[in-house]
């Protein structure tokens, strides 16, 4: 069950879904809680592997070169495994509060946090004490639904009709329906493409071209149109900002997004939420001014987001074992006021387009390899370091949506794709290509 229409970032704590636990289900009536996932069942990342991965630990060779969900979770596990036993699984963190200030300590134990969490099995509830806290839990959990005219009638008029890309799991759902498509993002053309062969037609409602459209092979069943001005339960039209009327609709799915929100932040003032655009009050993307003790992970958007969080937590590293001093409040909050002066204090706050997020990733590096060396660490005393982007990586992520598109172009032979080569990207070849141009404009 979703909210109709959904743009209230000051939401509860989500509540998990118990179910019967798939290893268990040939055994006994074990159960276990999870919380809904915006993994659907054929989702494929859309970066290649060879960019996408943490500088120290690259993908198997083996596995296509975009790779599947399962996959990702299987990369995602096999690097945790040193830290596993630092993990407390089946834990819902309900609150986080700032306790107070200590006189005289340095960026680590300045400051002191409450965090109470609940095990969602047993019920227990626990509430310890901390001097830094990092959330990491990601920007994916509440789904962002537009207000437009005559959606929540239409919501209560044909129940069942309207769902968020969130819900999705499986294109056989839209079987013989005609469905609209709000929003032309990453999910929205992917959802789009694995619904059509099933569709009798699919409208994708877009405010302009996305950036990502490049990646996609055209599809006579996807017709692009306008933004949707308003829905009319009465007739059962839907009516686009271009004039254009569209009627028997079967199917709404938005692929509109998600909010910011942080429900276990509630009590913390000021609050960074506000509207859930973005996360307010922060510098680099990474720390709230007011307590700098307190953290954020991976919150820019159209990033490519694992090198861009171990380029950020190598810097949180350093700052929090007292290798790396922070600027002053003053200096965080100027920087704030620029990146509003620049991108608005909306939903592009955290857009990091290319070339930006590559240089993002490299400004987090340079920072951490400004630490005080320590002696035992590895690096000549430096640490571990995130891999700092050259040419290379400026130009995969440059290609990556023409990459995708020749990726999809092979069809099913797509899953024995294991490198760029293979589908014409060669990094050597386009360098000695580009060299070539340059001399003959210079000829020319």
């Amino acid at each position: 069950m979703i909210t109709v229409p959904q743009v209230n970032a000051h939401v509860g704590l989500e509540s998990p879904i118990v179910q019967k636990s798939l290893a268990s289900q040939r055994r006994d009536s074990k159960t276990e809680a999870i919380f809904i996932s915006p993994v659907y069942e054929r989702l494929e990342t859309n970066i290649p592997k060879s960019l996408m991965g943490y500088g120290d630990t690259k993908f198997s060779d083996s596995i296509q070169l975009f790779p599947g969900h399962a996959e990702v979770q299987q990369y995602l596990e096999d690097y945790a495994r040193p830290v596993l036993q630092l993990i407390r699984f089946q834990t819902q963190v309900e609150s986080v509060e700032f306790l107070r200030a200590i006189p005289g300590g340095d960026e680590i134990t300045s400051e002191e946090w409450s965090v109470c969490s609940r095990d969602i099995t047993s019920n227990e509830e626990f509430c310890e004490s901390y001097n830094a806290i990092v959330v990491a839990s990601g920007h994916y959990s509440t789904p962002f639904i537009p207000e437009i005219s005559g959606l929540e009638e239409w919501n209560q008029n044909f129940p069942g009709t309207i769902s968020h890309s969130k819900h999705f799991r499986r294109p056989e759902a839209f079987f013989d329906k005609k469905v609209i498509v709000v929003g032309n993002s990453a999910s929205g053309l992917d959802i789009s493409s694995q619904i059509s062969p099933f569709c009798k037609q699919v409208l994708l409602s877009q405010k302009s071209e996305s950036y990502l459209a490049g990646g996609f092979a055209s599809d006579s069943k996807i017709e692009s149109v306008s933004q949707i001005s308003r829905f009319d339960s009465k007739t059962k039209t839907v009516y686009f900002s271009d004039g254009r009327i569209e009627g028997d609709i079967d199917s709404i799915l938005f692929c509109t997004g998600y909010l910011y929100t942080l429900p276990f932040l509630k009590n913390l003032s000021p609050n960074p939420v506000g509207d859930g655009s973005h996360i307010a009050h922060t510098y680099r993307h990474l720390l709230y001014v007011p307590h700098p003790t307190l953290s954020f992970l991976a919150l820019p958007q159209r990033v490519i987001p694992f090198p861009l969080a171990e380029a950020q937590s190598s810097v949180l590293a350093r700052i929090f074992s007292g290798r790396l001093s922070l600027p002053s409040e003053e200096e965080m909050e100027a920087w704030e006021a620029a990146a509003i002066t620049e991108q608005g204090d909306g939903a592009d706050f955290h857009t990091l387009k290319f070339p930006k997020d590559a240089e993002y990733i490299n400004y987090m590096h340079d920072w951490a390899a400004k630490a005080e060396l320590r002696e035992g660490l590895e690096n000549g005393g430096q640490g571990k370091l995130s891999r700092r982007w050259g040419p290379w990586e400026y130009w995969a992520r440059e290609n990556f949506p023409a990459i995708r598109k020749a990726f999809i172009a092979k069809g099913d032979d797509r899953k024995n794709v294991t490198t760029l080569e293979e589908i014409g990207f060669d990094f050597e070849k386009s360098l000695q290509h580009d060299s070539s141009k340059v001399d003959e404009e210079r000829l020319g």
